[in-house]
């Protein structure tokens, strides 16, 4: 079965939206229907009976993937270097994602941000893809 990559990119952004397991995202590995949950009940559906069965996936949160702090300071790396200990001062406390953005955008660098994120989560997103034994079109 080929599943739509667009589909369970739509599906991670919904689950990673706000704070972590607020949303759950699955796929259908034998139709390649997406379903989502959220506990706010803003869902269309309600998740199939066998939701934990083999044949469904569910859609992983940022962090699974390695796409949480390490993603910002890989980009700190990559682009303002000079700055990499006040954005590891930043992430030791609350609040840090605000203070970081505001550090970007007083560095021109917030739009290069969400493209460098948008890039990296779309990469690590079709590895797990692979990794789960997906066919994507």
């Amino acid at each position: 079965m080929k599943i739509k990559f667009n589909d369970i990119l739509d599906l991670f952004e919904l689950v990673n939206f706000g704070s972590p397991f607020e949303q759950e995202g699955y796929i259908c590995k034998e139709s390649g229907k997406t379903y989502f949950y959220s506990e706010f009940g803003d869902n269309e559906e309600e998740l199939p009976d066998d939701i934990n069965d083999d044949k469904y996936l569910a859609i992983p949160y940022k962090n699974e993937l390695d796409l949480g702090n390490n993603l910002v300071f890989d980009f700190t790396l990559e682009h303002l270097p000079t700055e990499y200990e006040k954005v590891r001062s930043i992430f030791k406390s609350k609040g840090a994602y605000t203070r970081f953005k505001s550090l970007l955008e007083s560095k021109n660098k917030l739009e290069e941000w969400f493209k460098f994120e948008t890039m990296r989560n779309e990469e690590a997103l079709r590895e797990w893809c692979t990794e789960q034994g997906l066919i994507l079109y």
